[in-house]
């Protein structure tokens, strides 16, 4: 049996390992509470007895014959029983919601840390929000469970157990009367479980599509707002909002339909202990204390099984999440890490592709890289160009190991990168996107990003070689200004100063940046060149783009056209030469027209 079929409860109580002990410690307590809270209707029967039998009382069996010492026995008795049954209240609370605390917290940060192992591919082909809905909503939801759900568990359990030794103890003949209702409950809970397991499983799924689109409608506010489009998204996310209200009402009809239905069973159950108890007491059959326990004593067994609907509730929602949350623990890593750990000091930087080819798995049969092949020395600084779709930014992902190279190699310093440890060789690389992403924080802890430990005189000269200490202290706190959720009270090209300042504070031996120019202003890009010049020194620097002049002054430029490599040479050598860089040459500058 895979783990995917196993019950939910099972593959939570062997992720729960750790907290076993807790969970039986806190199981105990409420079974405990359950025994003590059990104990007034024999003490009001007791108390029956006294005033009906007197001296012939069960509390008299036990040598105290006075019936008001009787009476200041069940007195004391009635104290310490409450003491007791508040005692293990307050313990099975705390020892509960403990857990819950605790297992929401391990949950949460297991199943985090999980998603930041996973290839880029899951990201890709998943919203954040679905995401989210996992890591957030799900994982509450468990945290409601524990919080409440399973001491009402246990305890319903206890009184099921408890109620029913007592009756078959104190009257046999009448005790099946009061159990009778207890199978067809039993049964009846099961099957509705059963039923109502699928439609909480459709509540979960639906409110991860609703978060999804929420997550996405909220990072594109922009977009909606420059095209006016709040009206369409309004009416989008109404359609999915419903469709979450009606996977709930679904499960709502379902759920408030078992509480009625018990009752009526329940209501058999108490009538026949009414009736038949009742003349078995008048007939001198049964003592009017045992009759008085058994009238309080079914109320007790049976009434908390009304709540058997909403625990139940509780329980199809907590199992419907666990199965999420634990499929995304389960969720396999396709690229998997080397063993060779790199010292990144003892990089060089000489990088090496050969014969690669590469093709997304969703895009089967349409090859992105084929068959490539190119040497870049250490040190060397390179361009790497072509139109869009040749493949270029596929080929950062794969020497960052995003992605791994499904025939051919690629190799850093002769090591194939399949054989590194990954987080060792991304350590080794800085990388500048050209999506910039700044955290919300300021711009001294976006620098130091990944370089935690870095100190001022470090983050200032890092950002003064990206050209970006000058506009940095023109900001109203300067290195302490908050930059916004994504960086978005920075332009684009002071975001991408300060990403270009976080990778020369990493000082890694390889550079790459993909299209680092892309959507800066001239002056922007001449700044960012400058920078370039001296950020290059001394490291092997690989840049991407589209703008040609980016890459003029590079040591050699690679040129991609589907995956395949065309040309190559430094700058004056494809321009002398007829082919795709002279034309694109041509068309940047001016000097010819595409056609």
């Amino acid at each position: 049996m895979t783990k995917k079929q196993q019950h939910p409860l099972t593959r939570l109580w062997i992720y729960a390992r750790g907290q076993r002990r807790g969970i039986i410690i806190a199981s105990l307590y409420s079974i405990l509470n359950k025994i003590f809270d059990l104990a007034p209707p024999m003490l009001i029967g007791a108390a029956v007895d006294v005033i009906v039998q007197q001296q012939d009382s069960l509390i008299a069996h036990f040598g105290i014959k006075d019936t008001g010492h009787q009476l200041l026995a069940l007195a004391a008795l009635t104290v310490l029983i409450w003491v007791f049954e508040s005692s293990f209240q307050y313990l099975y609370q705390v020892a509960w919601r403990n857990l819950a605390q605790t297992l929401q917290h391990e949950l949460r940060i297991d199943a985090y840390d999980h998603v930041q192992q996973l290839e880029l591919a899951y990201f890709e082909d998943r919203s954040t929000g679905g995401l989210m809905a996992i890591l957030n909503d799900d994982i509450n939801q468990l945290e409601r469970f524990f919080n409440g759900g399973v001491n009402d568990i246990w305890q319903v359990i206890t009184t099921v157990l408890v109620i029913g030794g007592i009756f078959f103890y104190t009257a046999p003949g009448v005790a099946w009367m009061a159990m009778l209702p207890m199978p067809i409950i039993i049964w009846g809970s099961i099957r509705f479980q059963r039923t109502l397991a699928p439609k909480y499983a459709k509540v979960r799924q639906r409110v991860g599509i609703l978060n999804a689109q929420l997550s996405n409608n909220l990072s594109g506010i922009a977009t909606i707002k420059s095209y006016t489009a709040e009206a369409h998204e309004l009416a989008s996310l109404t359609v999915e909002s419903n469709h979450y209200r009606q996977a709930n009402r679904d499960a709502i009809t379902l759920s408030s339909a078992f509480v009625p239905l018990i009752r009526m069973v329940i209501m058999s159950g108490f009538i026949a202990i009414l009736i038949f108890g009742g003349q078995l007491a008048l007939s001198g059959q049964l003592a009017v204390g045992t009759y008085s326990i058994l009238i309080f004593i079914t109320q007790r067994l049976l009434w908390p099984l009304t709540r058997l609907g909403d625990t139940l509730d509780l329980y199809q929602r907590a199992m419907a999440s666990t199965d999420r949350v634990l499929d995304l623990l389960d969720t396999q890593q396709t690229i998997p890490s080397g063993d060779t750990l790199l010292e990144v000091d003892t990089v060089e930087g000489a990088i090496q592709l050969k014969d690669v080819c590469f093709e997304y798995q969703s895009a089967k049969d349409q090859a992105v890289i084929r068959g490539l092949s190119l040497n870049i020395k250490a040190g060397q600084s390179v361009g790497i160009v072509g139109s869009t779709g040749a493949g270029k930014s596929t080929l950062v992902k794969l020497l960052l190991r995003f992605y791994d190279v499904q025939s051919g190699a690629i190799e850093l310093d002769g090591r194939d990168l399949r054989a590194l440890e990954k987080q060792s060789l991304r350590r080794a690389i800085g990388f500048v996107s050209q999506d910039v992403f700044l955290f919300h924080g300021t711009v001294r802890e976006n620098i130091a990003y990944g370089t935690f430990d870095a100190s001022d005189n470090q983050i200032i000269e890092a950002a003064k070689n990206a050209e970006a200490h000058d506009f940095i202290m023109q900001l109203p706190q300067g290195y302490e200004t908050i930059v916004g959720e994504r960086g978005q009270k920075l332009s684009g090209g002071q975001r991408q100063r300060i990403s270009i300042a976080r990778a020369v504070l990493k000082d890694p031996p390889v550079l790459i940046l993909d299209e680092a120019t892309s959507s800066v202003d001239n002056e922007t890009e001449a700044l960012i060149q400058r920078s370039l010049e001296h950020i290059a020194v001394g490291r092997t620097t690989i840049i991407i783009a589209h703008r040609l002049s980016t890459v003029r002054n590079t040591d050699q430029i690679f040129v991609l056209e589907r995956g395949q490599l065309v040309e190559q040479g430094t700058h004056d050598e494809l321009v002398a030469s007829p082919g795709i860089y002279a034309g694109l040459w041509g068309v940047q500058t001016g000097k010819k027209v595409e056609k």
